[in-house]
């Protein structure tokens, strides 16, 4: 009987110290974070099975980012490592001005002929709303032997509706200069939101996920560009980042935060 209380005592200081660890793991979520997001979840990532390529950033130092698994794209376009605003860890801060270009580049990528899966957490402070029409990109892949680059997340500014959607497109190939876009993917601005995609060149499908919930689609042959099969080139090269296509752009300028950058072959989930 004398042993009840410090039983009952080291049970309380248990359920203490889990609300701590539970407040202090909510705290340290960044504004806007995808549920189910948690701190270090692209360094489990990078751990997993499957894994072609991960960069959470947090191993960078501050400052112009460089690291020797990865190159970089630029043009009117900067890549800077910063501290997360909130929590722990580090992000990519993407900025560009007017119709520039900012990528992350993986070369001598080794996708399995079945295909890859992609995923990062992106915020984007704001999406243009001029010229009419704006293109966006903030994924290519492209391979040899295929003048088709391929957009799994991308773009456009619909004056029609006045608001920019989420799309997916492609350039150089048979079926043209085209972004699929759809008007259940509205463009949100200034959240963070996780952003999953598939490349399948067996069937020669593009599946890109936004947020877990809205699904877009192009198929080989049910796209938006011209009437012949879309077949996808066997990818080595991965761009992640921003550009835009036309000038005279409003905003000026771009800006974007991305982290837990991963491709697999495997779909690693939000």
């Amino acid at each position: 009987m004398g042993a009840l209380p410090k039983m009952i005592k080291e049970e309380r200081v248990k359920r203490i110290g889990l609300l701590v660890a539970l407040s202090a793991l909510t705290l340290s979520l960044p504004p806007g974070a995808p549920a189910g997001a948690t701190p270090g979840r692209g360094a489990a990532d990078c751990r997993g099975g499957g894994t072609l390529f991960c960069e959470n950033f947090d191993r960078l130092p501050v400052g112009g980012a460089s690291s020797l698994d990865w190159g970089i794209d630029t043009r009117n376009g900067t890549l800077t490592v910063e501290r997360r605003a909130a929590g722990s860890g580090k992000v990519l801060h993407v900025r560009t001005r007017d119709n520039g270009r900012a990528f992350l580049r993986v070369d001598d990528l080794a996708a399995p002929a079945t295909g890859f899966y992609g995923r990062m957490r992106l915020r984007v402070d704001a999406f243009p709303t001029a010229p009419d029409w704006a293109h966006f990109t903030l994924v290519e892949a492209t391979g040899p032997g295929s003048a088709e680059v391929v957009r799994p997340v991308g773009g456009q500014y619909v004056p029609t509706l006045d608001r920019a959607l989420w799309g997916i497109g492609a350039d150089g190939g048979p079926t043209g200069d085209w972004t699929d876009w759809s008007e259940s993917a509205p463009a949100a601005a200034d959240v963070w939101q996780c952003v999953e995609w598939r490349l399948d060149p067996v069937t020669n499908t593009v599946t890109t996920w936004i947020g877990g919930d809205v699904v877009l689609r192009a198929t080989e042959r049910d796209h938006g560009g011209n009437a012949v099969p879309f077949v996808l080139p066997t990818v080595d090269t991965v761009k992640i980042g921003w550009q835009l296509y036309q000038p005279g752009t409003t905003p000026a300028g771009f800006d974007l935060w991305i982290d837990d950058v991963a491709l697999s072959t495997r779909r690693l989930g939000c």
